[in-house]
């Protein structure tokens, strides 16, 4: 009998082989194009709506991460965990839907260049979505979308526009997750278990974030790391919090018009 735990990991594995095999073209550009414009004081504006929040936060703020990113999280299309009742689910899958919702939330913020767009979606075909890269493409600003390509492929459009996050991207970046997202098949269970996309868009989101590091430094602007106690002590990490945070206060302070 099959371990389905163990299967899982197999797959998880094959993930992230497919990124190393495939995506690290793209993965560099990318990086490479977040690093000229931290080091320039613009901001890599960032955005995901249901469970792609993850990987907005995965960005920035946690340890090993550093200011430069903005992440843009509208509790409205994420807030999954109380399921049902007021702020469920079903509200926010509701909302992914609602065409013009994405120029409603960036009209709250401030953006010029040589500010870019990362944008996370695993089917990269929500209006909400495709809202937001429409508008970062109106204001010229380069946009980087993670998708899973089977997935997106796979689906019809379902913006007014007929196009999808992949058609709008600048640079489009695979998480290699297979179509439907779920992995593993149990014997006698007739669905799929055990997404996938998870584990894609996060390598995809730290190998971005270390190589990101990686140029900075070259360019002897080196980021300001938040880093935890473990390798600092309390009282450094401490110091250390306040720099980091004073340092993207003072980088986010245009996109609030300040």
């Amino acid at each position: 009998m099959i371990n389905s735990g163990l299967e899982y990991l197999s797959e998880a594995k094959s993930i992230l082989e497919r990124i190393q095999n495939t995506q690290m073209d793209a993965i560099e550009r990318a990086a490479d194009l977040f690093a000229h414009t931290i080091a320039r004081h613009g901001l890599v504006h960032m955005f995901g709506t249901g469970h792609s929040r993850i990987f907005v936060e995965e960005m920035f703020p946690r340890h090993g991460s550093f200011p430069g990113f903005h992440p843009i999280v509208e509790l409205s299309l994420t807030y999954h965990n109380l399921v049902v009742g007021s702020n469920g689910q079903r509200q926010a899958m509701f909302l992914e839907h609602v065409e013009g919702f994405g120029q409603v939330i960036l009209r709250n913020f401030v953006f010029s260049p040589p500010d870019c767009f990362l944008i996370f979606s695993n089917s990269g075909v929500n209006q909400v979505v495709v809202d937001v890269a429409l508008m970062a493409k109106e204001m010229q600003l380069p946009i980087v979308v993670v998708v899973s390509m089977e997935h997106c492929q796979g689906m019809p459009a379902l913006h007014s526009t007929g196009l999808k996050l992949i058609d709008v991207a600048d640079i489009v970046i695979d998480n290699c997750t297979p179509g439907g997202d779920a992995l593993v098949s149990i014997s006698g269970l007739e669905d799929k278990v055990g997404p996938g996309s998870t584990i894609g868009a996060a390598a995809v989101t730290n190998a971005i974030k270390c190589l990101v590091a990686e140029k900075l430094t070259e360019m002897g602007k080196p980021p300001i790391v938040l880093t935890s106690n473990y390798f600092l002590g309390d009282e450094e990490a401490k110091r250390r919090f306040d720099e980091c945070y004073d340092d993207y206060r003072v980088r986010i302070q245009k996109v609030y018009g300040c």
